[in-house]
């Protein structure tokens, strides 16, 4: 892995390293497990410094013990990032469709739901291939034209969506100075 970084970095290409759970070798490491427990901490710690040394400006810690964490956070110049490593690191992420509920498969212990929007994604995705097999989508609203509709004189008076003050803005309050 350092290898690459460095390969990346030595041609101006920034890179975000990852270490600890990488989901495209989950099945290398067993599965969905947390990385870092016991002697395999100081595996980690490696390559943290690796990529360090390699020329990564900032590091994701996935699915690491507290300890081992913090510990990685205060060894290290670049910035952590945590997922599933505690409030040891710099700065924390979610994947935004564990943290929206689109994906209710498996939820790992580090995810915190903010929203429970799987079942309406499902009734949309449906709704949505349904319309376009009646083919009710797209519809003319949502196709291009050719060439544009001619307008009348007296639509072309009232199309004034390229003037400030048509878009809802008094014409005399001051508000378009703001």
């Amino acid at each position: 892995m350092a290898e690459t970084i460095l390969f990346l970095t030595a041609r101006g290409v920034p890179v975000m390293a990852h270490v600890g759970l990488t989901p495209q070798a989950v099945n290398i490491f067993g599965g969905y497990r947390v990385q870092g427990r016991g002697e395999d901490a100081e595996r980690i710690r490696r390559d943290a410094h690796a990529v360090v040394g390699a020329g990564a400006f900032a590091i994701v810690l996935e699915k690491v013990p507290e300890a081992l964490a913090r510990r990685i956070t205060a060894e290290i110049p670049i910035p952590t990032i945590g997922i599933g490593a505690s409030p040891a690191c710099d700065g924390q992420i979610l994947v935004v469709d564990d943290m929206l509920g689109l994906f209710s498969d498996f939820r790992p212990k580090f995810v915190k739901r903010y929203a429970e929007l799987g079942q309406a994604a499902d009734a949309a995705i449906a709704d949505y291939a349904r319309e376009v097999r009646e083919q009710r989508f797209p519809s003319a609203e949502h196709i291009y034209m050719a060439t544009r509709p001619r307008q009348s004189e007296k639509e072309k008076r009232h199309d004034c969506t390229d003037r400030p003050h048509c878009r809802g803005a008094p014409q005399d309050s001051g508000a378009l100075a703001r």
